[in-house]
């Protein structure tokens, strides 16, 4: 697989200039107090498994218009005092899983939250259980154009949302250190990330890895890999439709959330990666608002580090805990 992008010294300075809309704040600070106000306690029921060096927690909080969102929460045996968190956001298709698939970062001595992905799960993986009880107007398979005409109607301004709110349950849980809480995740993951590093405050870090939904222009009319080719097919049937298109992912294009974020971040990127074309990942990470480290993996997709960048992340963390 060739290199199809910029050359690594190119990306290293790329910073281009990227649509936002001037009602971004105002949007995202609306969007998260009408969701915050209909937010109800945290739901916990312990799961009978077969694991002994952890506890895992069947969750439940509100998400975007109160809607119940599912996480596993696992945490560390026989640890005492407040535990710093991770919370994980998963890759797209997938869901949260059984609870025994996701044990590094509670082995690692971190309370974990997974979160589902709202309509999500039936793509790869042992599946997901959270609905997304919202429609949307015509839109193509997948979930990139589920509302794409309007932002208000937009499916990933329900799955932001529900990453921040995933962020306030975790720190209302009693026996967590609500100071010491930290994003991450690959692909979709990774995009979900960086939104919610750049709406939620006080955050220890953020590990986008490969991260997925940035910089939509170029990503759109670079890559013909899935889930961007959702958007390319669309358009090329609502041949009327880019404009407003675009103006709506304007509000959730990475890129945009990454110049707020003040939490110092680890990034991973694939210089082989068609999915998420490297320009994309580091017009993110230029712009980022406090200090972001990068890796490059030279001769990956997008697979990218896989286990040596967990390595990396738990490294990276150890130290941004102090």
């Amino acid at each position: 697989m060739p290199r199809f992008d910029l050359s690594p010294e190119e990306l290293r300075a790329y910073r281009p200039e990227v649509s936002e809309p001037s009602d971004f704040d105002e949007f995202w600070t609306r969007t998260l107090a009408e969701a915050r106000r209909s937010s109800q306690p945290v739901q916990m029921t312990r799961v009978d498994s077969p694991l002994r060096t952890v506890e895992v927690y069947d969750v439940t909080f509100s998400g975007f218009g109160g809607d119940p969102i599912g996480a596993w929460l696992t945490l560390p045996v026989g640890i005492d005092g407040p535990l710093p968190a991770v919370v994980e956001f998963i890759g797209y298709g997938g869901g949260r899983g059984l609870p025994h698939e996701q044990l590094a970062w509670a082995s690692a001595g971190y309370a974990h939250l997974l979160m589902d992905t709202r309509g999500q799960g039936s793509g790869w993986g042992t599946g997901g259980a959270t609905p997304d009880p919202h429609g949307s107007g015509p839109a193509g398979p997948g979930f990139m154009t589920r509302g794409i005409l309007d932002p208000e109607e937009y499916y990933y301004r329900r799955v932001f949302t529900d990453g921040v709110l995933a962020v306030d349950a975790i720190r209302s849980i009693e026996g967590i250190d609500a100071s010491r809480v930290a994003v991450t995740g690959g692909s979709q993951g990774g995009g979900i990330t960086i939104a919610v590093a750049g709406l939620s405050d006080g955050l220890v870090a953020a590990m986008p890895d490969v991260p997925f939904l940035c910089h939509f222009e170029r990503a759109v009319g670079m890559t013909d890999r899935d889930p961007y080719q959702e958007i390319v097919r669309y358009l090329a049937v609502h041949r009327d439709a880019a404009d407003t298109a675009f103006r709506t992912l304007s509000y959730f294009d990475g890129v945009n959330f990454a110049a707020r974020a003040m939490a110092p971040a680890l990034f991973s990127v694939a210089l082989l990666d068609q999915t998420c074309p490297p320009s994309t990942v580091y017009a993110a990470r230029n712009r980022w608002g406090a200090d972001a480290e990068i890796v490059e993996y030279a001769f990956n997709g997008h697979e990218g580090g896989l286990g040596v960048q967990w390595q990396r992340q738990a490294a990276f963390l150890a130290k941004a805990q102090g």
